[in-house]
């Protein structure tokens, strides 16, 4: 954790330095009219935050589909689950839920993925949620395939959760000109609309071995998203601490901080008063894992208390096996002594009826 602390530290000062730099530059640099957008001021992106209330919810995917691609296609696009589902979100309180989409099925139907997109903001407005959507991600599955996704692993965390572009296609600059293209049309399409409370760019850049070289990538698809100039805030969440030249991208390009964080509430803690250099609104995008101690019952309060964002990982207990631990597995597929994320079985019952009752809490949710 010292490492993590310094890393930070010096990653802080270096940004604070060059956009220092980059201020002093601005008197004398000549604007022009087809200059891209800038990055939010800090005044604006908290002025922005300050019009929410405090923002909660979870990472979600329905509890019918495998992964990005089996939400998404028309084939699996399930909005009866979602409805369902997010009826127990609005019944606790949650107001945010961060989505992940995938260029493979805007690939295959751009026009049915966006009117798909639609289709599922319609159900998160009306139960009062306001959703993150996630385009690029490198985690899990390096080579994804449109149709019909694969049967889950007994016991294996994600199994079927797929990256996107891929794991190839991540660095591959020739995969560009379309990445550009379904990123500029997903975000004019919907850069108006207020069901959508900010666009996350790129999760977990560096991920699955690659490191830097996500970092053209990343860089890229800040300046795709600048062009669009988007009503809502972009960001991309820094999640490997010692990834400094990724960490760097991502804080000198973000409108508004957000991160992941899987430890312990002192850690954690630490982290979050860290970050709080950067002037900006926090949300943590990513955070609970029972079995490392990242709990709602330490992490949640702490959040609300600073006014930072809370978005656990997983909601409803489902083809995605994430009640598993990422590095215990369980072939048989019995369920864990300790889930390892989500909420609710597919039943709508709680796996740990305290837990909502502190959600609820929390989230001031007038029970009868």
């Amino acid at each position: 954790m010292q490492l993590k602390s310094a890393l930070l530290f010096l990653l802080f000062f270096s940004i604070t330095a060059g956009q220092s730099f980059a201020q002093k530059k601005k008197v004398t640099a000549t604007v022009t009219s087809n200059a891209p957008a800038s990055k939010w001021t800090e005044a604006k992106a908290n002025e922005w935050y300050s019009k929410f209330s405090w923002r909660s919810g979870a990472n979600y995917l329905p509890a019918t589909a495998i992964n990005q691609l089996e939400m998404w296609q028309e084939e699996t696009f399930d909005t009866a689950t979602i409805a369902k589902e997010f009826g127990w979100a609005k019944s606790i309180g949650f107001n945010t839920m961060r989505v992940y989409l995938h260029s493979l099925a805007w690939k295959q139907d751009a026009a049915g993925f966006k009117k798909r997109m639609d289709q599922y903001l319609s159900i998160a407005d009306r139960n009062g949620i306001k959703t993150i959507f996630v385009f690029f991600d490198d985690c899990w599955n390096p080579d994804p395939k449109p149709g019909k996704q694969s049967a889950r692993k007994p016991g294996i965390h994600n199994s079927g959760w797929v990256q996107d572009p891929g794991q190839k296609a991540s660095f591959d600059t020739a995969a560009f000109p379309f990445l550009e293209t379904y990123v500029t049309d997903v975000l004019k399409s919907f850069s108006k609309d207020d069901r959508i409370l900010l666009w996350d760019l790129y999760n977990e850049p560096g991920n699955s071995g690659k490191k830097d070289s996500s970092a053209a990538l990343l860089t890229k698809v800040f300046e795709w998203a600048r062009k669009v100039n988007p009503g809502q805030p972009i960001s991309a969440g820094i999640w490997a601490w010692d990834f400094e030249k990724l960490n760097e991208i991502q804080l000198r390009n973000s409108d508004v901080v957000t991160y992941h964080d899987y430890e312990e509430a002192q850690w954690h803690r630490r982290v979050l008063e860290l970050l709080k250099a950067s002037g900006r609104p926090l949300i943590c995008t990513e955070y609970m894992a029972r079995t490392r101690n990242s709990r709602f019952a330490t992490i949640m309060p702490m959040l609300k208390e600073k006014n930072i964002g809370a978005i656990n990982w997983g909601f409803v207990a489902g083809k995605s096996n994430t009640i598993y631990a990422w590095d215990t597995p369980l072939p048989n597929g019995d369920e864990p002594l300790e889930w390892f994320h989500d909420i609710y079985y597919p039943s709508g019952v709680p796996y740990r009826q305290d837990e909502v009752n502190l959600i609820k809490k929390l989230n001031e949710v007038k029970t009868p």
